[in-house]
């Protein structure tokens, strides 16, 4: 499962919305509970297992018109170590037509108790854990008549989805698709619905000839049927657990790969069939990349991906059958701004194959397993395919996410047994700091001991249920080392170190002390292995040390003074760190200290001396043609224009690289610094990109300059360049007729709105509401209201919607602003929109639980 929220709606939520200068307050109180909240007492154990699956066979059919699904069940099953005389069996929600014992090809019907989420069956006798035994279920699953509730990361749980089925939206495919994680499955088909249990499985669906059709596994019959509709069967003959069983049906496209003679295939919309390669294409090279590493090679037999509307998570790693929202379907124009985003969830999905599917976290309280690892996998893939420093840009990021959950939420502990609800367990915890353990773990114990540990632990555990221990047991295994101190600082218990780290030159004794101190978090003190560099006389000495105390003093021996001493070497420890040192180090660090991250440090101090200290600044410029992209970026968006000095020193190379870098946020950031200069003589370059340019991000750029301008000219452009506009040059087109606030211009808001689908509607909602805040008829700021209404019950995301509520009651005041300054109809008219805004939120408002 990949979390969407993470990036870039977790960014958009903080960071406020042009036009109405809002902000996003504390969204979300501790997701740890009170001491209080009886729920936290539960110890969440891994579920007792009384019967094993062995088998899943359904036979599937579909009624549009009512979403239900008709469904037929033959579930083979043996006790799992003590003998029984019963059976239960997860079933949301549906309606049970028939309860049968199959034996020599007769069903004998059963007793059975229903209450609506589990089902109890009497079987006929008792049974031994070497007998299996099969049973017969026929079932009405109705997914939308049953109360369920998602998570920040899974905002629905009802399992089956029915996209569009009635085909009244022209812009939306009709299309079915499943979600199982956490426990969904069990909507859509009987089941035992805990990640301990696998089983084999064969589906049958019927579906209209039309109409293509995936699910795990190979598909191995496709019958045509009297009355015009198709049955596909899929088989899978390797285990694995319920929660990852899927079907998805639709008009698609199927645009065909392979790898080592394996089905590799795309299942996108069809006007994306021409992108499909652009999109998926390396997904062949990461099989092979993360097979080597592993050294253990892709175990499925086929891999294919879909697109889903309307999709309720990121992407979910269904066995064989990855299904991601549709955020995935760009077009060229569009990766050219992704920095390469949509592959990073690629790779996540894929590495799960190995990691949540082949061996699979025994318990929610376990989620690292499978997540932490698909988190980190998204670094080695950036790492192998792009280059460390955009590995490590990905990191911070990660590390950043982390820390602001940790401000309004509180930290956990990475395995957890005690939570209100499993669905708490897809944070940023689980996600983004268990990848950054993964990579100290890597540091530590070295490249060949860490990927030999996750070999042993996929050999050790295929087609089982694991916890963390049992990583830890296999890390143990290959490098003799006893890691319990490892995995119970940072597995078991919470929090970050917290370092203050000063230094002490002895010129006489010729050494240098490194004096780290450690607030103490939780009454815990760190052990700390770290890298320390001297660098002196031209070169690097590195001395590798422990820190393992509330204060602890390395000292080092020089010929030469040192000129920067750098402790963390390799930039990877998770913590907070105060260095106290001079600039001239910062300084001398950018030009030799080789990570992304001893740049970026380097950048962010000379930022903030740019207009006092003139090696600074000429670091900066330096810095302006680094190797990296996102540190050009982040340069050129530091830079203060405003001082002259500053101006002179950089103007020249910023002009060069708004027109000819080779990335296109580099060239949009560019792009925006000449245009907030607000110069006239940087117009026809503004006007020329904002026609001319590929990136979506820097023609939206260039045109937010000019409309600062000649805001006449921007909107001439932005009326022509409305329909074919994405991304960034959506976000400028919107701000300028937002800021003209003619109401002619509103079609351009709901067509955009209504384009979009599930978690990507949020962001051209803003956008509406932006411009129904200058929107005088009454009728007009009501329809959208509403409709933006429909998205938030839709999305069912607590954040989302205190975030789209809190929008609206700004909205609101500056209505009841506007009525105070009009007189009759027109004031009349100002505080009926602001009233409905305000009912309109707070009916939102009233979505939002207490303990989110």
């Amino acid at each position: 499962m990949n979390q969407l929220l993470k990036k870039p709606l977790l960014r958009l939520l903080l960071g406020g919305m042009t036009g109405l200068g809002l902000y996003a307050p504390a969204m979300a109180q501790s997701a740890g509970g009170t001491p209080e909240d009886p729920a936290m007492k539960i110890y969440r154990a891994s579920a007792t297992k009384i019967n094993d699956l062995v088998h899943t066979k359904l036979d599937v059919r579909f009624d549009y018109a009512k979403q239900y699904l008709y469904g037929k069940a033959w579930i083979t099953l043996k006790p799992y170590f003590y003998p029984t005389d019963s059976l239960t069996l997860d079933a949301k929600g549906m309606d049970i037509g028939e309860v049968a014992l199959v034996k020599a090809g007769k069903n004998t019907p059963l007793k059975y108790q229903y209450d609506g989420m589990q089902l109890r069956i009497q079987l006929d006798k008792t049974y031994e854990r070497t007998s299996a035994y099969t049973i017969y279920i026929a079932y009405t699953a109705k997914p939308n008549e049953l109360k369920t509730q998602g998570s920040k990361a899974i905002t629905d749980a009802k399992g089956l989805y029915f996209i569009n089925p009635d085909g009244k939206n022209p812009n939306k495919p009709i299309q079915i698709w499943t979600q199982g994680e956490t426990e969904a499955s069990s909507v859509w088909f009987p089941t035992i619905d805990k990640t301990n249990q696998k089983c084999t499985q064969e589906i049958s669906m019927t579906v209209e000839k039309k109409y293509v059709t995936l699910s795990n596994g190979k598909l191995v019959s496709q019958k045509a049927n009297a009355d015009g509709t198709r049955t596909d069967t899929w088989k899978m003959d390797q285990p694995h657990s319920p929660y990852l069983f899927m079907m998805a049906v639709g008009d698609y496209a199927i645009v065909k790969d392979q790898w080592r003679g394996k089905e590799v295939n795309y299942y996108v919309e069809k006007p994306f069939e021409k992108y499909a390669r652009n999109i998926f294409g390396n997904t062949p090279e990461m099989l092979t990349f993360y097979s080597k590493i592993l050294d253990y090679d892709y175990p499925w037999v086929k891999y294919s991906q879909v697109v889903g509307r309307d999709y309720v998570s990121g992407a979910m790693e269904n066995t064989t059958a990855t299904l991601h929202g549709e955020f995935m379907q760009k077009t060229d124009r569009e990766l050219l701004d992704n920095n390469n985003y949509n592959e990073a969830v690629i790779a996540h999905e894929l590495f799960h194959h190995w990691f949540g599917d082949l061996a699979t976290a025994e318990s929610w309280s376990n989620l690292t397993v499978n997540e932490s690892f698909a988190d980190y996998s998204e670094y080695l893939w950036l790492e192998h395919k792009y280059g460390k420093d955009a590995a490590d840009e990905h990191s911070l990021s990660a590390v950043k996410s982390y820390l602001s959950m940790v401000e309004y939420a509180g930290d956990k502990p990475l395995v957890r047994f005690h939570y209100r609800d499993k669905e708490e367990m897809f944070d940023q915890v689980t996600y983004q700091k268990g990848g950054r353990i993964l990579n100290m773990l890597r540091n530590y114990i070295g490249d060949d001991a860490f990927f030999k540990s996750m070999n042993r632990y996929l050999k050790n555990n295929a087609y089982k249920a694991t916890e963390a221990h049992h990583f830890r047991l296999a890390a143990e295994e290959v490098t003799g080392q006893d890691l319990n101190w490892f995995f119970n600082q940072w597995y078991f218990g919470q929090g970050f170190p917290i370092l203050d780290i000063s230094y002490v030159y002895d010129d006489a004794a010729k050494t240098v002390s490194v004096i780290l101190k450690q607030q103490p978090t939780d009454n815990k003190i760190w052990q700390l292995p770290m890298a320390i560099d001297i660098y002196a006389g031209g070169k690097k000495e590195r001395h590798q040390v422990m820190a393992a105390n509330q204060v602890d003093t390395f000292t080092f021996s020089y010929a030469t003074k040192p000129d920067f001493v750098n402790v963390d070497g390799d930039k990877v420890l998770l913590a907070k760190k105060t260095d106290r040192r001079d600039i001239s180090t910062y300084i001398y660090q950018y030009s030799h200290a080789p990570q992304y991250m001893d740049r970026r440090e380097a950048i962010e101090a000379c930022l903030k001396q740019q207009t006092t200290n003139t090696a600074a600044l000429d670091v900066l410029k330096a810095a302006l043609k680094d190797k990296y992209h996102g540190l050009r970026e982040l340069v050129i968006t530091g830079l203060k224009l405003d001082n002259s000095t500053v101006k002179a020193a950089v103007l020249p190379t910023l002009i060069n690289i708004a027109q000819k870098d080779e990335d296109g946020p580099v060239r949009a950031a560019a792009l925006k610094q000449l245009g907030d200069l607000k110069d006239d003589a940087y117009a026809p370059l503004l006007e020329s990109a904002a026609s001319k340019e590929k990136s979506y991000a820097a023609a939206g750029a260039a045109l937010q300059g000019l409309a600062a301008l000649q805001p006449d000219k921007a909107y001439a452009i932005a009326k022509q360049m409305a329909d074919e506009a994405k991304g960034g040059l959506t976000a400028a087109i919107a701000n300028i007729f937002a800021e003209k606030g003619d109401e002619a211009d509103v079609p351009f808001f709901v067509k955009k709105f209504d384009a979009a689908g599930g978690q990507d509607k949020i962001e051209p909602a803003i956008q509406y509401m932006d411009m129904l805040a200058g929107v005088n008829t009454t009728a007009t700021v009501i329809q959208g209201v509403d409709r933006i209404k429909e998205m938030t019950e839709q999305l069912n995301n607590s954040q989302v919607n205190r975030y789209i509520a809190n929008i609206m009651q700004a909205i609101a005041k500056k209505k009841q602003a506007d009525a105070g300054s009009a007189n009759g109809t027109a004031r009349d008219e100002f505080n009926k929109q602001a009233d409905h805004l305000l009912k309109v939120a707070q009916s939102i408002m009233s979505t939002i639980k207490d303990t989110e």
